[in-house]
Order: structure tokens, then C-alpha cells, then sequence
């Protein structure tokens, strides 16, 4: 419990994703190497990358930030999509897709060939999922703003990614 409790109270070091739809991790290495922060690759993901000494303020501020070609995301929700196995021309849902970090990793993953679709009930949420859509450079992701266990029968999916967010409601 103690080494629980400890893990919850670490800083954690500030992770973020290269876009492939918008850049190469090599060239956000050295942008980043430019800019004064060091980065380490993750040797299970060629496009995930562990920031020594930057906070996630600084990362916000940088050019590469705010034009789509870096995702500021956890580890841990960078594995769903890779373990889904996405491929080009599949048609992909996503049921709970906000803030929008998994559906463009899958974009990024299929090189915008996948026929993706969102789904978020939330409508603040399904806008921020939107402005994430369009800065990545995600094309052609339609955003439903519907309970994705409500979708009509006529759709249907390859592969579907469900990644429910915790209620706390119990």
C-alpha cells in the first residue's frame, strides 16, 4: 500500500506523442533539442517520447504543440490503439472518444486511411474532441454526440475501441 501510495504522490515526467500525420519523431527530437528539452524514446512505441525535464505548460507553449504535431498523452492510453490493430480502410469506432488522444493516435496508426468514427455524449467534451480532430489533422472522423451502445444496426465496425472513462459513481 505504501509503495501505492508513494506512486500517486511521484511527479510524473510529461509524455507526449509525435503525430505521423503531421511529423517524424526524429524531427520533433531535434525541435525539442532546439527548444532546450531533452526527450527519451520509449522502446515499445516509435512515436512515444518521455520528456526529462519539461513540464506540460512549456510543451503547450512550443509551435509544434498548438500546429497538431505532438499530443501531449499518457503512456498508458497510448497502448489501447496500438493493441487494437487498426488498419488502413477498417472501419473503426471509437465509444467514448474525448478529449481525442486515442482516436488521432489511430488516424496517425492507419495514416488517415481507417474510416473512423467518435462518439461522445458530452457536448463540451465532443467539441474538445473536435478541436483535437482538426489540430492533428485527423480528416474525415465524424463526431457523434450519441451513447455509442445506442448506434443504429445499420452500422458496422471492424474493430471497435472502448476505453470507458471511470464515473465514480461505483
Amino acid at each position: 500500500a505504501r509503495r501505492i501510495f508513494a506512486g500517486f504522490e511521484a511527479k510524473r515526467k510529461t509524455t507526449l506523442r509525435v503525430n505521423r500525420l503531421k511529423a517524424e519523431p526524429m524531427q520533433i527530437l531535434k525541435a525539442l533539442a532546439d527548444a532546450g528539452i531533452s526527450a527519451q524514446r520509449v522502446p515499445w512505441s516509435g512515436d512515444a517520447l518521455i520528456l526529462d525535464h519539461a513540464d506540460e505548460g512549456a510543451v503547450a507553449a512550443l509551435p509544434m504543440f498548438e500546429s497538431g504535431e505532438i499530443y501531449m498523452q499518457s503512456l498508458s492510453s497510448m497502448i489501447p490503439p496500438l493493441v487494437l490493430g487498426a488498419q488502413p480502410e477498417e472501419n473503426i469506432l471509437d465509444m467514448a472518444a474525448a478529449p481525442g488522444g486515442k482516436t488521432t493516435q489511430i488516424a496517425a496508426l492507419t495514416q488517415g486511411q481507417a474510416h473512423l468514427t467518435a462518439c461522445e455524449m458530452s457536448i463540451p467534451r465532443a467539441e474538445k474532441l473536435e478541436a483535437n480532430l482538426g489540430r492533428q489533422g485527423a480528416k474525415n472522423v465524424p463526431v457523434m454526440r450519441i451513447d455509442a451502445r445506442e448506434l443504429d444496426e445499420f452500422f458496422r465496425f471492424d474493430r471497435i475501441l472502448l476505453d470507458a472513462p471511470c464515473t465514480g459513481t461505483g
